[in-house]
């Protein structure tokens, strides 16, 4: 593909191109008709997270957006079934009032693709999969979600799982629905299981570390019998003309010390076994002559709501890359990246997020060739003005190919649903 082809590369529909089903049936509808058709669609909910992935060539788009609603909420049976298209801080709202939660933790994409909040529907939050801090403790979204409803691309309404945990017989389709970025089915419905809220949280942060510090103390806190659901590292290093990424700006709060780098550890649960723990943690650390701070209840959710909504690139015209590797290898690929890079390492360092400035697409191939040496995975979450247009958005795992496009083809032969979203041939 020219560089003329890769700048005019069409991504979106003008609004005469969308359609809007407000039922199941429409839905259903529609797919028959582009089916029979071979016409390829685009499958979105709110379009919080539309940017993420390779751009779509489609006559045609479908806004689930209008599936929208809770269907039913049993808190005693610790589930919710909910329409694909209802935002998730309607869902969250309506938890609240019975001290649940999504424990997974919805990422809020907002700020990071357009500059504001929007945590997008719970359509769009199983089609990604992308879960916040908690993941490490109680998995990311497909370990939540019990069942589904939706439409594959022949239009055919399929279901699959419950209502509770244990009633699958087979294959769990509901698993293979998160992470699909929809170019196997339409969702409609989906079942998530939900947990109770902590009663507190406390932060305990360490103040001024490097990152070997830094991760040691993390693996040492992610090994702790103290229970801790949340375990980050926050640079103030290494300074790299045009990148915006500053913790003191975005992390500026009553109770936090603004004293270099943040390493932090979030303790949930009772009050009483809350200050134990804290205790318990701090000595275990061997931390006590260090530089340390501990944030309350409020502080606290202050603070990871502003990790989970990646509020720290919110002013960022640049790439944001997302790279998954073991917790062991994080230092290599940080020292492998040189000085080129603003990052932050999540899930005790498993999670490493980076912001690129005047990113070629040579220079990302690099870092996920390193990453996968590593023992990770790449993907490109948002392309600055400087990237307009990348191959291969995703890692892809050869020795897995064949077998996902297998998949697509059983769930959408004539590939009409979100075709190369992911990767080129699926």
């Amino acid at each position: 593909m020219s560089i003329e082809e890769k700048q005019n590369f069409p991504t979106y529909q003008d609004s005469d191109s969308i359609e809007y089903p407000q039922t199941e049936g429409e839905v259903s509808a529609f797919i028959k008709k582009f089916y029979k058709s071979n016409i390829p669609i685009e499958l979105f909910g709110s379009g919080s997270k539309k940017k993420i992935g390779k751009p779509l060539q489609c006559a045609k788009s479908l806004s689930l957006s209008k599936l929208n609603g809770i269907v039913e909420y049993l808190p005693e049976e610790l589930y919710i079934k909910v329409k694909a298209g209802t935002p998730i801080k309607i869902i969250e709202e309506e938890l609240k009032k019975n001290k649940q939660q999504l424990a997974f933790e919805p990422i809020d994409f907002g700020y990071l693709l357009n500059e504001k909040s929007d945590y997008g529907t719970a359509g769009g939050q199983v089609a990604c999969n992308i879960s916040g801090p908690r993941r490490f403790k109680v998995g990311s979204v497909r370990d939540h979600v019990l069942g589904f409803r939706g439409v594959n691309g022949k239009g055919e309404i399929i279901k699959s799982g419950g209502v509770v945990v244990k009633n699958v017989t087979g294959y769990d389709l509901s698993k293979l629905m998160c992470g699909s970025y929809g170019t196997l089915v339409a969702l409609t419905e989906i079942n998530f299981k939900v947990l109770p809220a902590p009663e507190e949280t406390k932060t305990l942060i360490i103040h001024n570390q490097k990152v070997e510090s830094a991760l040691y103390y993390l693996e040492k806190c992610v090994s702790s019998s103290n229970d801790i659901s949340g375990a980050i590292f926050l640079p103030t290093e290494p300074h790299v003309p045009g990148c915006v990424m500053d913790i003191q700006k975005t992390f500026e709060l009553n109770d936090l010390k603004h004293d270099g780098s943040i390493t932090a550890a979030r303790i949930e649960g009772s009050k009483n076994s809350i200050d134990q723990r804290v205790e318990s943690l701090i000595n275990e650390l061997q931390i006590e002559n260090l530089n340390i701070s501990v944030l309350g209840t409020h502080q606290s959710e202050i603070f990871w709501n502003k990790v989970k909504s990646l509020e720290i690139f919110s002013r960022s015209k640049n790439s944001i890359i997302r790279v998954a590797i073991p917790p062991s290898e994080a230092v290599n690929l940080i020292y492998q990246l040189s000085n080129k890079f603003k990052y932050y390492l999540d899930w005790g360092g498993a999670l490493a997020w980076l912001e690129a400035f005047e990113l070629s697409e040579e220079m990302f191939e690099s870092i996920r060739r390193k990453a996968v040496k590593l023992g990770g995975y790449v993907t490109m979450i948002k392309n600055s003005q400087y990237l307009p247009y990348v191959e291969d958005v995703f890692t892809i795992n050869r020795d897995l190919f064949s077998i996902s496009q297998n998949i697509k083809k059983s769930f959408d032969p004539k590939r009409i649903l979100n075709p190369g979203k992911m990767y080129t041939g699926i």
